[in-house]
């Protein structure tokens, strides 16, 4: 887990990643906002499902209303973005309290997905599909 501590010990810093996307994630102390590039999360993830996917780890430890978050994400489509966003914030969740870690553990958070897409192969057309064979 990547462990990045501001001079500032009141500012929690931590990455979370899925396929291309990247989020780079800070906590301080605050009133349970999350921001995305300089906006509001339902303005970035516009679509309840990923909102719920960002705000999982919050919710389940019961601080939404305690924690402010900035995140700052690249790469990858909104579904990536959302689930790197939600390992980011459950591993400085984590770096600001340890007593999370069986919570955010058995919730599954703290994992990271290792899918990625697999590379095209020569002499097929995509990853593993092959050319149609013809016998005659």
């Amino acid at each position: 887990m990547t462990k990045l501590q501001a001079k500032d010990q009141s500012i929690i810093r931590s990455v979370g990643r899925r396929k291309s996307a990247s989020a780079r994630v800070q906590i301080k102390p605050g009133k349970g906002i999350i921001t995305v590039n300089g906006k509001d999360a339902t303005v970035y993830f516009p679509y309840f499902e990923y909102q719920e996917i960002i705000w999982a780890p919050v919710k389940v430890l019961g601080k939404e209303k305690d924690l402010d978050f900035s995140v700052k994400v690249a790469g990858g489509g909104a579904k990536g973005q959302s689930i790197a966003v939600q390992l980011g914030i459950a591993r400085a969740l984590l770096l600001w309290n340890e007593d999370f870690k069986k919570t955010l553990k058995t919730a599954g958070y703290l994992s990271r997905d290792p899918r990625v897409k697999e590379r095209k192969k020569f002499g097929l057309k995509k990853a593993r599909r092959a050319p149609q064979w013809a016998k005659r």
